[in-house]
């Protein structure tokens, strides 16, 4: 058998150790690769925080997340491991002579140092003035950086400038937890390993496509935050924008990170702006109101606590996209994603083209298209759905819709399927920017978002209202309507 490859052991840094992505995300996802033996043995994970805490004070907390977010017992055996490696460091991290603290646990010369920014971007200057002032940083080291990067393209910039400052860009890793989800990565084998895919993977066989990102949740405490952001910065310059560009782009050279940066780039270049002279056919904008979720009255949006009764803030969001290159000329690309909808499900659904002669005209009027469904959440796999002979010796040959299913928990049972986190932390500290997000790329989704946001500020008009539980606004579907399509429900 031949051996793992090894990798050279990290200090994991992580600022804001004791906030809640910290301990519902990072240290629930670093358990779990402990668990799974895949963390290099020397590899120390270093809590910081501004809250006096001693080394068994910040094991116990994290001790203490694994029994509330986990949702599976803990192994002790495991744990004991896992508690081994971690250690605390008290830092006020707006102080940069605090930084020099971190000497202490450091070790140059045995471990790369993984410096991973859990805090507001509000504070990343500060972390990197206190890094570099300190001199624990080396050529080795990396900082991996959450969104939101920026509320805008100018605001992202600022960012991104600070960060080089102190890093270079081949050490910085920008983290969209969508990109380790097994299904995103699947869409590069599906696409370019699979010839029934690669050669009709374009406008002459594709009807339109349709990217769904549906959360059940509302603003769940996040409400400040959120009324300064919505649900189009939220999640769709982000999350869908990623997605759209792994199933848009050309096939890169090779699996290596610049290759793949460059093809997504240039799907962000080919998006048609929207503006104040298409948005209104092309956008629509919702926030949810009182309703019922699985049988349980929920407030609506201006109802939620410490609400701001006036907020013209989305929820929801759905787009038309144009992609202005040859692959994709005449093919609309609809996206939405919204709060307190009807279940929580992430899904693509590839519209294949009608054949133009139908001679089953017993079974359908006209012949459904067939359709690649491809689930990131909650259960993960691919569907194909295409028609089949009805079983039996009647004299007419009758069809019907049937599914090959692909689910990847059934398909491999022996293999681990993890969530996002626990695959981009590990190629984090493993030094594989290929999942992690290029400046350019985030400055590219950025001007494209400005212009939307921009047109609806011109616009000016409320979002359209719709009732938690249900699946958007009524214009959505005014929205595929007009060009004769309807959503997947």
């Amino acid at each position: 058998m031949k051996d793992k490859k090894a990798y050279k052991p990290c200090d994991l840094v992580i600022f804001g150790a004791l906030g809640d992505l910290s301990r519902r995300k990072l240290l629930i996802s670093l358990y779990r690769l402990e668990k799974s033996s895949l963390l290099e043995p020397d590899t120390r994970i270093i809590g910081v925080d501004r809250h006096a805490e001693t080394n068994p004070g910040f094991a116990q907390i994290t001790h203490t997340s694994l029994q509330e977010f986990l949702n599976k017992e803990i192994d002790d055996s495991v744990w004991k491991r896992f508690s081994a490696r971690l250690s605390y460091i008290k830092i006020d991290l707006t102080q940069p002579d605090q930084y020099e603290q971190l000497h202490k646990v450091i070790d140059q010369k045995s471990r790369v140092m993984v410096n991973y920014f859990a805090v507001s971007p509000v504070l990343f200057k500060s972390i990197c003035q206190g890094l570099a002032k300190s001199g624990v940083l080396t050529e080795e080291s990396r900082m991996v950086m959450e969104k939101p990067i920026g509320h805008d393209l100018a605001s992202s910039k600022e960012i991104n400038d600070e960060v080089a400052r102190v890093f270079n860009e081949k050490q910085v890793y920008r983290i969209d937890h969508y990109l380790g989800k097994e299904t995103v990565l699947n869409l590069l084998a599906l696409r370019f390993a699979n010839s029934i895919f690669t050669t009709n993977w374009n406008h002459t066989a594709i009807d339109h496509i349709q990217i769904t990102v549906a959360e059940e949740i509302g603003i769940e405490g996040r409400w400040e935050y959120f009324d300064k952001t919505g649900q189009l910065r939220d999640m769709l310059q982000n999350h869908l924008l990623q997605i759209l560009t792994f199933i848009a782009m050309e096939p890169p050279v090779n699996l290596e990170a610049r290759s793949i940066h460059m093809e997504k780039i240039k799907v962000l270049e080919a998006l048609r702006p929207i503006t104040i002279n298409n948005a209104h056919e092309k956008t629509v904008r919702g926030q949810y109101t009182a309703g019922y979720l699985k049988g349980k009255a929920v407030p609506g949006y201006l109802e939620e606590e410490g609400a701001n009764k006036e907020s013209s803030t989305e929820s929801f969001v759905a787009l038309r996209v144009d992609i202005d290159n040859w692959r994709w000329a005449d093919v609309p690309f609809y996206l939405r994603t919204g709060k307190r909808m009807h279940n929580k499900r992430t899904e693509i659904v590839v519209y294949f083209k009608q054949l133009p002669h139908n001679i089953f005209k017993d079974s359908y009027r006209d012949l459904p298209p067939n359709r690649l469904i491809i689930h990131l959440q909650p259960n993960e796999g691919v569907e194909i759905e295409m028609l089949n002979k009805i079983p039996g010796i009647d004299e007419h040959l009758k069809i019907q819709k049937t599914k090959l299913d692909l689910s990847f928990s059934e398909a491999f049972k022996k293999n681990s399927i993890f969530g996002g986190y626990e695959k981009l932390i590990l190629e984090a500290l493993r030094g594989n920017p290929t999942l992690f997000l290029s400046r350019e790329e985030v400055e590219q989704a950025w001007t494209w978002i400005d212009s939307i946001q921009a047109a609806w500020a011109h616009i000016n008009e409320a979002p359209k209202p719709y009732a938690a539980g249900s699946w958007g606004p009524v214009a959505s579907i005014a929205l595929l309507a007009r060009d004769g399509r309807t959503w997947e429900e």
